[in-house]
C-alpha cells in the first residue's frame, strides 16, 4: 500500500511562520508535522510514499531525503500550487496510485498513529477517520447513512445532521481509486474544478455507489493546524499529549 501525502500549499494563514518554511516542516516539539506523520506511517508498516509538493518544495525533498533514505519516496511537483487547491495535487498523483490501494493524508495534521492502524485493520477497504467534537463552519463535516457510511461530506453540511469532522486520513481500495481518478478527470480536465477541496470528488462518487465507511477515532488525538493561534495552542498542549501517546 502507498501513502499519498499532499504538501503543496502555501499555508498563508500561518504567516509569518511559513514565510520561509513549508507548513509541514514546522516543528512541534522535537519533530515537524511531516516527520511525525512519516514515523507514524512507518510504525504501521507503510514503506512506499508519494509526496505532492509545491511551495518551497526543495526543502521538503531535502528533509525527507536526509531523514528517510531507505524508503521509497516519489515526489510530484505541483507547479500550480499557488492557484490550485488540494484536489489538483491529488489529481497529479494519478500515475502513481490509480487502481491501487492507498492511504491519503493531508500533511498538516497531527495524529496518533493508532488511527492509521485502525483503518488498516478494518474489514472495510474504503474507510475514513472521524473526530466527533463541536462543529462550526470550517470543519469538513460528515453526515452518515443508516449503514454507517458517508452520505455527505463537505463544509456546508447541516451541522445538526453531522456526526463529526473528517480528520483528513482515508484508506481507499483499488476500485475506489479507479473510480476516483475517472471522476477527477472530468472535474479537472472538463470542468476546470482545480481550486476546490478533494472531498467534492468524494461527494460526487456517492451517487455512483462509491463511498467510505466511518471509523470513529475521537478517543485518539488528532488536530489540523490552520492558523498561528492553532499552532501556538498545539505547541502548548503537545507536551501533555506526548506523555501519554506515541504521536
Amino acid at each position: 500500500m502507498k501513502a499519498v501525502i499532499l504538501a503543496a500549499g502555501t499555508a498563508s494563514r500561518l504567516r509569518p511562520l511559513t514565510d520561509n518554511c513549508p507548513k509541514c516542516l514546522l516543528k512541534i516539539g522535537d519533530r515537524c508535522f511531516l516527520q511525525r506523520s512519516f514515523d507514524g506511517l512507518i510504525q504501521n508498516g507503510i514503506r512506499e510514499f508519494v509526496v505532492v509538493t509545491g511551495y518551497l518544495h526543495e526543502q521538503i525533498e531535502e528533509f525527507l531525503g536526509t531523514h528517510y533514505k531507505d524508503l521509497s519516496i516519489t515526489y510530484i511537483y505541483n507547479e500550480r500550487y499557488a492557484s490550485t487547491n488540494n484536489i489538483y495535487s491529488l489529481w497529479l498523483a494519478r500515475p502513481e496510485v490509480e487502481g491501487q490501494e492507498m492511504l491519503l493524508l493531508d500533511s498538516d495534521i497531527l495524529y496518533d498513529p493508532q488511527i492509521v492502524g485502525r483503518l488498516l485493520a478494518s474489514q472495510h477497504a474504503d474507510i475514513l477517520a472521524l473526530n466527533n467534537h463541536p462543529l462550526g463552519e470550517e470543519e469538513m463535516k460528515i453526515v452518515p447513512d443508516a449503514e454507517g457510511r458517508v452520505k455527505e461530506i463537505s463544509k456546508t453540511c447541516a451541522i445538526a445532521d453531522a456526526i463529526g469532522e473528517s480528520i483528513g486520513i482515508e484508506r481507499m481500495s483499488p476500485s475506489y481509486t479507479q473510480a476516483l481518478y475517472k471522476e477527477l478527470e472530468v472535474m479537472i480536465e472538463q470542468e476546470g474544478l482545480d481550486n476546490i477541496f478533494y472531498e467534492r470528488a468524494f461527494e460526487r462518487l456517492i451517487p455512483q455507489g462509491h463511498t467510505f465507511y466511518i471509523e470513529d477515532t475521537t478517543d485518539l488525538y488528532s488536530m489540523e493546524v490552520d492558523t498561528v493561534e492553532d499552532f501556538r495552542d498545539v505547541e502548548s498542549k503537545m507536551a501533555n499529549v506526548t506523555a501519554t501517546s506515541n504521536i
